[in-house]
């Protein structure tokens, strides 16, 4: 997402000069001119009727054009619903398939279907060998969901109370389409120190659980994941239509696939504080996502009797990219999902489903198949996946300090330049935004996605060559990265229209400079 910064509040002026009475009009009416006729009268009356009437057409339109700008859109063409209808039926496909693919297959892609095309095996004999879900997994799921939902909601933050340039506590957001600032709790990253505690306390003195009970439970836990995911996206729908949070911040289509996969509700909450996009998006899918690489590493040791350096690395250099999103959740306030998206399947199923499952492949994958890496490699895995931390996270803060200083600060030395513009919010609120063009931001319109994308790749290289399986992120993160660049670049020129064609004239390429 492009630095969209300071945004100033300007109200629409109320001093706008309103029509004089003929009353008090001191025109002089020569005494020989005829009355007006009555069919000039009702003429007349007719035609300031059908030009109120222009008037009226005229401010739905700028009010839809302006709600165009924020988030998904109110009409679908055939191709975002072909899309919407491929993922609906085929990403809970994906999910299965990797997963089946590993236990039964050792995460080889190729034989399963190999299997089934040469006849050795059936649908049937694949699906009747994948563990169904039992009550104990759905009792473990279940108070796993509720603690998060507790720790959520009835544990004020107390981290930001002690640890210097952490911020928690209220925050605000952005302000959304319809002009409204929602206040949130930030405590993200106390949620996840006291899961991660109490997870270590019964690992090392309480046992009352295996260290390796995700990975004993991960298909069962599958399952439990898809009902959680459908229930919520469900929820989410049915809110939105009858009791939505705010009816300003809704979007319908009429189509149903597509309000269904993309989200009607802006922001759905229930109650004042439990905000359904920065739950699902945090919780409880990142906070597992330590827990889970923890629970294949115990299963490492159990299996072989040590921990390989390539396990370490995944778990090292995904957990910095935890905490970097827990210890910034105030930051992610100001990001696409929060600023932009509808709560839908597309947020409520793929946090819920795709990314605990999907993201963490490199992991499983090493349980199955365990690498250990020359010194020399590993080495070179960690500092690259180190260096596009340190992209990913430099470029982030430069957008950050540039917004919280108002443009008073330095960047690499200097002054930051930047190019400013505006837009209008539906209840006709104008505000004003910078685009910065200095440091990182000056070299590519989004380079913390490259960033990113290098983190990624050290994960995928952790675990060799041998299979494509734990490079399936990789493959995935460049496709949605730069889908999600076009998409909000889509936006941001209708949003900002000519001030945009400005920014891109002195920033040209989006992600890899010289090239893209």
């Amino acid at each position: 997402m492009p630095p969209e910064e300071v945004q100033v509040r300007q109200r629409r002026s109320q001093c706008g000069r309103g029509e004089r009475s003929e009353s008090g009009s001191r025109s002089v009416i020569p005494r020989e001119r005829a009355a007006p006729a009555p069919q000039d009268i009702m003429a007349a009356r007719q035609e300031r009727k059908l030009a109120e009437e222009r008037k009226h057409q005229s401010m739905q339109n700028d009010t839809k054009t302006s709600q165009g700008q924020w988030g998904r859109a109110w009409e679908v063409d055939w191709f975002s619903l072909a899309s919407i209808l491929f993922l609906l039926m085929f990403a809970p496909l994906i999910v299965y398939y990797f997963i089946m693919s590993c236990d039964q297959y050792q995460c080889s892609l190729t034989d399963p279907l190999l299997d089934l095309l040469t006849g050795k095996k059936h649908l049937s004999d694949i699906w009747n060998r994948t563990p169904m879900v039992t009550y104990r997994a759905a009792a473990i799921y279940s108070l796993w969901v509720t603690f998060q939902v507790f720790l959520y909601v009835s544990i004020p933050d107390f981290c930001h109370k002690f640890l210097p340039g952490y911020v928690g506590g209220v925050q605000e957001g952005a302000v959304t389409p319809a002009g409204v600032v929602n206040k949130y709790e930030i405590n993200g990253l106390q949620a996840w120190i006291i899961t991660h505690v109490l997870w270590f306390a019964n690992a090392y003195c309480f046992h009352f659980f295996s260290p390796t009970i995700i990975f004993d439970n991960w298909i069962p836990f599958l399952w439990c994941a898809n009902i959680l995911g459908y229930a919520v996206s469900t929820f989410a729908m049915i809110k939105g239509y009858f009791f939505p949070t705010n009816a300003k911040d809704c979007k319908i289509t009429g189509n149903f696939f597509y309000d269904y996969m993309m989200g009607i509700e802006f922001n759905p909450r229930i109650g004042k504080w439990f905000d359904f996009k920065l739950f699902f998006n945090g919780r409880p899918g990142i906070v597992a996502w330590t827990l889970i690489n923890l629970s294949f590493a115990a299963k490492q040791q159990e299996l072989y009797g040590e921990v390989t350096n390539s396990m370490i690395l995944v778990n090292v250099l995904q957990g910095i990219y935890v905490l970097d999103f827990f210890w910034n959740e105030a930051w992610y306030l100001k990001t696409m999902d929060i600023c932009h998206d509808h709560f839908g399947w597309y947020l409520g199923w793929g946090d819920c489903v795709w990314l605990p499952y999907l993201y963490t492949l490199q992991g499983l994958y090493l349980v199955y198949h365990p690498v250990q890496l020359r010194t020399d490699y590993a080495l070179g895995i960690l500092m690259f996946g180190l260096l596009g931390y340190y992209v990913f996270r430099m470029t982030n803060h430069q957008k950050d300090l540039f917004r919280r200083t108002n443009g008073n600060c330095r960047i690499w030395g200097k002054k930051p330049e930047y190019i400013e513009c505006s837009y209008t919010s539906v209840d006709g609120t104008k505000y004003y935004s910078k685009l910065m063009t200095s440091g990182f931001w000056g070299w590519a319109r989004h380079f913390n996605y490259t960033g990113d994308l290098m983190g990624s790749l050290a994960y995928c290289l952790a675990c060799g060559f041998e299979h494509v399986l734990p490079y399936f992120y990789i493959i995935y993160m460049t496709i949605l990265l730069t889908h999600r660049c076009l998409r909000d670049e889509h936006r941001c020129s209708s949003k900002y229209g000519k001030d945009w064609r400005c920014y891109t004239a002195v920033v040209p390429y989006r992600l890899l400079p010289g090239i893209f």
